[in-house]
């Protein structure tokens, strides 16, 4: 990776900022405003135009170039790579999602601080699902990401950091997006310990770590197919093998599994497995001991969590886990409703030398009561309860630990914390609010539907069943929790 001069960055993003917001109507070298593929009038959005020479690809990435504009000012000029990204949400979304590389001339991944965003390469640009097929819209208010990542982040916890762009590729306006980060490893996002190949001493070993839980669509496998190919490409989500994933030694159901690993795509008993996925170290860099070592320690939790007595006052599963990180992600996905929490775009992390913590927080877009495959007076968590059979079901874990009254003792007074604080009422709302009304007030939500719809929607009825869902979901936790 070729490294920037941080005080040289510094410098030259500090002169940007005062280029683009001095009064520069007598100044002749100030930077020329620009025609861009559609209006904004006075829209305080960052705007992103991005050009390409070849087709985008789902993998790899192709080369590009990157312009941002703020009021119309140019404020970042630079090659980028960019390819799409998403699984299922390609396959089912016109309006499609991009991961991109900050890239040097020579095409190699450089660090820049884009916005207010630390320094870094990997980055996303979030399109909200939507279909004209069937005029399917997930997300009518484009929030679901934003509001959760927010919510998380206030709870005191990294979530990817987020603005809302306009976005053009190639001259044609592709509508509102929200501008993410990438989850991975580093100091300003997910911060553990760089884990080396020769890291294999018996502290070395113990982290760092991310694993997901989640489909393997998505990654380097089935690069160089034709876009065609991932229209319908749903065998490749469940493709799992022991380079990339392990298999938990434990059914959904807690019961020990006596049939083999890696079976073929969506094989009768799939919804039996649950299987966890190296994202850090990658999977071709991670060693044979250290694949050992995340095994183990994730077996080892799953036995002490079945094991325990719940009826006595001794616990061995709290050796192995972080019990608070686990009482927030329980939060986060159950405020947000988000019928994927738990079995799918699900992120696990352990530093060296400490215990296995949940998150970040990731994937929203069906959440909030949208999908309706969960009664909303019950816990996203017991999603087996309601749906047989999917091929990817709720790990034993979150059942269990309902079952438990330290982690229920843990979550009432986490929940009463954070309901007088960072997730009352008034700051949940508040943010829906201020969130739709800042997208309103810019223009991104007319400019987005006229692209991908051609007629208005009822952006104030969809913000206002969002609050409605809000607003009863909390009640229904104090309520519940109250009762614990």
């Amino acid at each position: 990776m070729i490294k920037m001069n941080k005080s040289f960055l510094y410098l030259f993003v500090f002169a940007l900022f005062v280029a683009c917001n001095k009064d520069n109507s007598n100044d002749p070298n100030a930077p020329e405003k620009v025609k861009l593929a559609v209006e904004t009038g006075d829209s305080k959005l960052p705007y992103f135009m991005v050009k390409v020479n070849e087709v985008i690809q789902n993998e790899p990435k192709v080369g590009g170039n990157l312009k941002v504009y703020l009021n119309k000012l140019e404020a970042h000029d630079s090659p980028i790579g960019i390819e799409y990204r998403g699984s299922t949400s390609y396959r089912m979304s016109d309006k499609k999602s991009y991961g991109i590389e900050s890239w040097n001339a020579a095409g190699a991944d450089t660090p820049f601080q884009f916005l207010n965003f630390p320094i870094e390469e990997d980055y996303i640009l979030m399109g909200d699902v939507f279909r004209a097929a069937d005029n399917t819209i997930f997300d009518p208010t484009l929030m679901h990401h934003y509001l959760g990542y927010e919510f998380y982040r206030k709870m005191g916890h990294y979530a990817a950091r987020t603005e809302y762009i306009d976005l053009e590729i190639n001259g044609i306006y592709m509508g509102a997006y929200i501008f993410m980060e990438k989850l991975k490893r580093d100091k300003n996002r997910i911060d553990i310990k760089k884990l080396e190949p020769t890291d294999t001493s018996a502290e070395a070993i113990t982290g760092g770590y991310i694993l997901k839980i989640d489909k393997t669509a998505g990654g380097d496998s089935t690069a160089g197919q034709p876009l065609e190919y991932y229209n319908n490409n749903w065998g490749d989500d469940a493709k799992y093998n022991e380079a990339i994933s392990f298999r938990s030694p434990y059914d959904i159901f807690k019961n020990p599994i006596n049939f083999p690993a890696y079976g073929e795509p969506y094989h009768p008993q799939m919804y039996l497995e649950t299987y966890f996925l190296y994202e850090y170290p990658k999977a071709a860099d991670i060693t044979t001991a250290q694949k050992q070592y995340i095994q183990k320690y994730l077996s080892d939790f799953e036995t002490a969590l079945i094991s325990d007595d719940f009826a006595s006052a001794q616990r061995t599963y709290t050796n192995y886990i972080d019990i608070n990180s686990f009482v927030d992600f329980f939060i986060i996905n159950e405020i947000t409703g988000n019928v994927d929490g738990y079995r799918l775009s699900t992120y696990l992390h352990k530093d060296r030398g400490e215990k296995l913590k949940m998150g970040p927080i990731w994937d929203l877009n069906i959440g909030y009561n949208k999908q309706g495959r969960v009664p909303f007076n019950d816990w996203i968590a017991n999603y087996n309860t309601y749906v047989q059979q999917d091929a990817w079901m709720v790990p034993f874990w979150w059942p269990r630990l309902l079952q438990d009254p330290v982690f229920k003792t843990a979550l009432k007074s986490r929940w009463q914390e954070l309901r007088a604080g960072s997730l009352s009422n008034a700051q949940v709302l508040g943010l829906v609010d201020s969130t739709s009304k800042y997208l309103q007030d810019n223009g991104a939500i007319r400019r987005n539907y006229q692209k991908w719809i051609g007629i208005p929607v009822d952006y104030p009825l969809a913000v206002s069943e969002l609050r409605a869902y809000l607003d009863n979901r909390l009640r229904w936790m104090d309520q519940t929790i109250e009762a614990y």
